[in-house]
């Protein structure tokens, strides 16, 4: 069955970086795109990034253009999240899944990984 495993959240100062991990099992991981999402109580996930099957194409949301970088390593079915210039409104649990932008494939979601943004 499908698993993602995010990791590499924690506690950051604002204008910090992080590193997310995101291991996938249970299906064929470099024949999607892969995309990230984050989530705060009491609202909808929100899809931030999205990658290709190759990593030739990556696309954004507004609130994180310029300061997240998502990449994969298929050797590996890991999907990465490089977050650079943290602030206090990145503060959510962050998780992962296949698809392209706006589709998930799969009903099955990981834990996520919570990264909390503060000073």
């Amino acid at each position: 069955q499908v698993q993602l495993v995010e990791s590499g959240g924690g506690l950051v100062q604002p204008g910090g970086s992080l590193r997310l991990s995101c291991e996938a099992s249970g299906f064929a991981f470099s024949t999607f795109f892969m995309s990230w999402y984050r989530q705060v109580p009491g609202k909808e996930r929100e899809l931030i990034a999205n990658i290709n099957t190759i990593s030739t194409r990556s696309t954004y949301d507004n609130s994180v253009k310029g300061r997240f970088t998502i990449s994969r390593d298929n050797a590996k079915n890991t999907v990465y999240l490089q977050m650079n210039s943290l602030e206090p409104e990145d503060t959510a649990v962050y998780f992962c899944n296949a698809g392209r932008w706006g589709t998930v494939p799969f009903e099955s979601w990981g834990q996520g990984t919570q990264v909390t943004v503060s000073s």
